[in-house]
């Protein structure tokens, strides 16, 4: 990888000689402006005031413009020799938790890849120690005609510094939340837990642009005189109910991750609850005596349907005697 500046870390009295490679690249497609009835190429051209010619890039230079419209040249060296120890220099002024750093202010990735030989063990040294100590390194450094802040960190066995933005170049959320009042009930935020569980984690790696792949298959069809494919029909109407709006997340939510994925459940909230209805005494009194009413029927109950029973039984036996009765009867008046 192409190093894009050349410098030091400077770790308290240990200096470490780097250089600095772009740790991020773009893959976004890039579009020419054109000139639409012919299709010919809009450029922009760089031409001199004075002399009213194009120049070339190796004429152009930098230069202030003062308040009176004259202009001071900027020459590389005047730079070079700026009075401060930055100009070359990652200086190191702070090992901080990382989670000090807002994201916010997080911006550019650089690797910093140690210059030689004599760099490779106060390289490893500083790696290692931010290892163990579980902390980032704040710095200082000059870049693009500007000093930065800048977060040393270890990514595998490798140092990555990320630009920061001063803490005055973040904006306040002024007047970005709602000022309305509003009423979240505990059950909107059961399904919104539900809606976590089932989407669950993902592994970053995994995702990718589907934006550019869309545009990649249109210039594709354009280029081969086919037509290019349609965007997909708009969702049937917008849902304005939260609660169903939530619930067909979930549904919809554990649909994709298909049969087999767990299911989530609504877990009822743990804070925020209304404590539960005490049993008053009255309700435990009234249950009282209806479970001593019921042990006191049993019994009636049991010695009713015994009673029943052997009533049955003589019922049976005195009808037996009589049709036997009737039978010896008829025999004799036979003879």
């Amino acid at each position: 990888m192409r190093s894009i500046w050349n410098g030091a870390i400077s770790f308290g009295l240990v200096s470490i000689p780097i250089k600095l490679v772009n740790a991020t690249e773009s893959h976004a497609i890039a579009f020419r402006q054109i000139h639409t009835e012919d299709n010919g190429r809009i450029r922009y051209r760089k031409v001199c005031e004075l002399e009213d010619r194009e120049v070339s890039q190796a004429e152009i230079g930098k230069g202030y413009e003062d308040a009176d419209g004259s202009i001071i040249p900027i020459t590389d060296e005047d730079l070079s020799h700026l009075p401060i120890p930055t100009a070359r220099t990652i200086e190191i002024v702070a090992f901080v938790p990382a989670d000090r750093i807002d994201p916010l202010q997080m911006g550019a990735a650089y690797y910093l890849a140690a210059s030689g030989a004599p760099a490779a063990k106060p390289y490893t040294l500083l790696r290692e120690a931010l290892k163990r100590s579980n902390k980032v390194a704040i710095a200082k450094y000059a870049l693009r005609g500007r000093e930065r802040l800048g977060m040393l960190r270890v990514v595998d066995d490798a140092i990555a510094m990320h630009g920061l933005l001063w803490p005055d170049e973040v904006r306040a959320p002024e007047g970005v939340a709602p000022d309305t009042d509003v009423t979240i009930r505990d059950k909107e935020l059961d399904l919104a837990d539900a809606l976590m569980d089932t989407l669950g984690e993902v592994d970053l790696a995994d995702l990718h642009d589907e934006y550019r792949e869309a545009l990649e298959e249109v210039i594709a069809a354009k280029t081969t005189g086919e037509v290019p494919p349609e965007a997909p029909a708009p969702a049937a109407g917008k849902v304005l109910d939260l609660m169903a709006a939530l619930e067909s997340s979930v549904r919809a939510a554990r649909e994709s991750r298909g049969a087999g994925a767990a299911e989530a459940e609504v877990r009822p909230l743990r804070q925020g609850r209304a404590a539960p209805k005490e049993t008053g005494g009255k309700k435990s009194t009234s249950t009282a005596k209806k479970t001593a009413a019921a042990k006191k029927a049993a019994p009636a109950r049991k010695s009713a349907s015994k009673a029943g029973e052997g009533a049955a039984k003589k019922a049976t036996a005195t009808t037996a005697k009589k049709a036997a009765a009737k039978k010896t009867s008829s025999r004799k008046r036979s003879a």
